[in-house]
């Protein structure tokens, strides 16, 4: 009687698709090609392509403008990724977003319970544990907003503050690029346009795996692997919906730092290597003037890349302290003459 139990389990935990903005870096040069793809699932590891109707917005913003996205110019690969190569023209910080439309999704009790604590939605399991819910189904409308800021050569451009009008969304307060590894950066989430206050927010990084050239210095930031535990997934197409491609990898959607924001909607991210950073949340409300739903989420992510402060005392070499090149060629001389006069003297 058991069994099915635990193959219901397992198929719940598999079940969550976080949707994130990546690329190979985020640190780019003028008018080269580049590639950004849309991961659903994890950070590391996409199950599910996005669907062109899916989309309500993809925009790049650059020197001030907003650019819609052309929907012709996104491609599927391998039914898991989907993605978009562009040119990256000028020099500047861009932001790229991407907003998806409301879908909704029913789900039993035990599954949208197990939902709540792997995704990290612990106030409102919380509350539906203190007000005796738990064996309650739900009925959920789920939307998804996602941005990433990225770098294309050395000149910084304010475009990173542009706030989309995302229903959820991150708004970092100082550029990303003008912070290095070691440091701290403020980050805003906004619903509906206004602070969102006491809301969990998660960040994690994972380690650059390709180098970058920046300010005349190469960086080879080499892969390194982190194991992280999957345990459950909201597909784009229904939430829990998409089950026949297994996750490569472990992943857990509420690893790194566990943040909450303050009533200015701001969280402290701290920035502690190099590598490409990422923050989630997923903001759920419940319903009381609907006959149809119990709850409604807004997800939203952030992505974006940190290196080290490119300065004198970054790119420093190891020499050992000796004398002087003069000294040594004045030393040459005078051994030189001294030689020179001894034989003469001889002679």
């Amino acid at each position: 009687m058991r069994k099915p139990f635990y193959l219901l389990l397992a198929f719940i935990l598999l079940c969550s698709h976080d949707l994130y903005i990546k690329m190979e870096t985020y640190f780019l040069q003028a008018n080269q090609e580049a590639t950004l793809s849309l991961y659903n699932g994890t950070f590391e590891t996409s199950e599910n392509i996005i669907t062109r109707d899916r989309m309500l917005d993809a925009s790049v913003i650059a020197q001030g403008k907003r650019v819609a996205l052309n929907p012709t110019q996104w491609k599927d690969q391998d039914s898991t990724i989907t993605q978009l190569t562009f040119n990256t023209g000028e020099a500047g910080t861009y932001v790229v977003g991407v907003s998806t439309k409301a879908k909704n999704i029913a789900l039993p009790a035990k599954e949208f319970n197990s939902y709540l604590e792997h995704d990290g939605v612990l106030d409102m399991l919380e509350q539906r544990t203190k007000d005796g819910l738990l064996d309650q189904d739900a009925v959920e409308r789920y939307e998804k907003h996602i941005k990433a800021i990225y770098q294309v050569g050395d000149i910084k451009t304010k475009d990173w503050s542009t706030v989309l009008g995302y229903p959820l969304e991150f708004v970092p307060q100082a550029n990303p690029y003008e912070k290095y590894s070691g440091e701290k950066l403020e980050v805003q989430l906004l619903a509906d346009g206004k602070p969102l206050s006491n809301q969990l927010v998660f960040a994690d990084y994972i380690k650059s795996i390709h180098a970058h050239t920046h300010s005349d210095h190469n960086h080879d930031h080499a892969q390194e692997g982190k194991e992280h535990e999957h345990d459950h997934a909201h597909t784009e197409g229904e939430h829990n919906h998409d089950h026949e491609s297994q996750p490569k990898e472990e992943h857990k959607h509420t690893s790194g730092q566990q943040l909450r924001t303050n009533e200015q909607g701001i969280v402290l991210v701290n920035l502690p290597e190099d590598g490409i950073y990422y923050l989630r949340t997923i903001h759920m409300t419940k319903v009381s003037d609907n006959d149809t739903l119990t709850h409604r989420s807004k997800w939203a992510t952030l992505t974006f890349e940190i290196s080290h402060k490119h300065d004198a005392n970054t790119h420093t070499h190891d020499h050992e302290e000796g004398v002087p090149a003069w000294v040594f060629v004045m030393s040459s001389l005078l051994i030189i003459g001294l030689l020179f006069f001894v034989f003469r003297k001889k002679n």
